[in-house]
């Protein structure tokens, strides 16, 4: 991304690199200095950045709400979580394509007193030296508070492009013109705000939409897929070039994903349907060797899905420094 980016290495078929721009020094204050926020991707020609936008705390239950409460506390047990409220890294992604550069999701945009370790997203993108002014697409994976948040911060709208183009998926824009949260299981006060966030960002985003019934490509190698089941107009985003795949996949798939992906997550709008899609994503994903990055795995969530029997296995990339 920025022209003091490290030679990229190669590893296994991808190609990465990480800025060196803007980290931590002797005498900078700051959140930047005490974590990495960003961590670059080439996909062949393509570049990606992935954004953190810092780390939520749901509720434990809320990671598997038709687990056995004994199997989901061993399960947190045994990776040193905490039974009450587990981190939930939040990432967002840069592309660049053919002369575009598109925003995927946009992070939860402030602080929130529940989530005091999110809301970063913007400071971040300008700490990658990333200025909204070129942002010429935005994808949104579905429309929940800490995916749309970053474009509702206070001045950012007047920041970006006139003719920005947001895409997402049509059944997406219906469905948040009137949320039915029945078959959720968010705390009443999330519910709210997830209303409350989408019907703002759709009163000022309106006119930038563009919504597509199934599939869209945004830039060259960049296609978005609408898979429903986590909302009804969930998608994920596919980046091609040069033989080299990643897939975004949203709130898709989670870490609990790959040990139970039966498990249902709180926020699903269909639970059934979202398990069946993380499962066939999943086997995509193992078959074909693609990278994935998600909204919730640990960043900077870079790396591959192994089939394990029955089940999948997650398997981080290599930093590359």
């Amino acid at each position: 991304m920025s022209q003091a980016e490290t030679k990229p290495r190669t590893i296994g078929q991808q190609q990465t690199n990480m800025s060196l721009d803007n980290t931590s020094h002797a005498g900078r204050t700051g959140l930047d200095e005490l974590v990495p926020s960003r961590y670059a991707v080439r996909v062949g020609e393509i570049e990606v950045l992935v954004i953190s936008d810092g780390v939520l705390t749901p509720p434990a239950e809320s990671m598997a709400t038709n687990a056995d409460p004994a199997v989901r506390a061993a399960w947190l047990d045994d990776r040193f979580l905490s039974r009450v409220a587990f981190d939930w890294a939040l990432n967002a992604v840069v592309v660049r394509s053919g002369g575009q550069t598109i925003l995927i999701d946009s992070g939860l945009g402030e602080e929130y007193p529940d989530f005091p370790r999110a809301g970063q997203f913007v400071h971040r993108l300008e700490a990658a030296g990333v200025d909204l002014a070129s942002v010429t697409d935005v994808v949104l994976t579905h429309m929940h508070f800490d995916h749309v948040g970053g474009l509702l911060v206070d001045g950012v709208k007047d920041r970006l492009r006139p003719d920005l183009r947001v895409h997402v998926s049509a059944a997406e824009a219906k469905f948040w013109e009137a949320p039915d949260f029945s078959r959720t299981a968010m705390p009443p006060a999330l519910a709210e705000l997830a209303r409350r966030a989408s019907r703002q960002f759709l009163d000022e985003y309106r006119s930038h939409l563009r919504t597509f019934e199934e599939e869209c490509e945004v830039a060259p190698g960049l296609v978005v897929t609408r898979t429903g089941g986590h909302t009804p107009g969930h998608s994920v985003v596919r980046v091609a070039s040069g033989g080299d795949r990643l897939m975004f996949a949203g709130d898709a798939l989670f870490p609990v994903s790959f040990d139970h992906p039966e498990w249902h997550n709180g926020f699903e709008h269909d639970p059934e349907e979202a398990t069946r899609v993380r499962l066939r994503l999943m086997r995509e994903l193992a078959e074909t060797g693609s990278l994935l990055v998600s909204t919730h795995m640990p960043f900077p969530s870079v790396g591959h899905v192994a089939a394990a029997g029955d089940l999948f296995r997650w398997v981080p990339s290599w930093w590359d420094y």
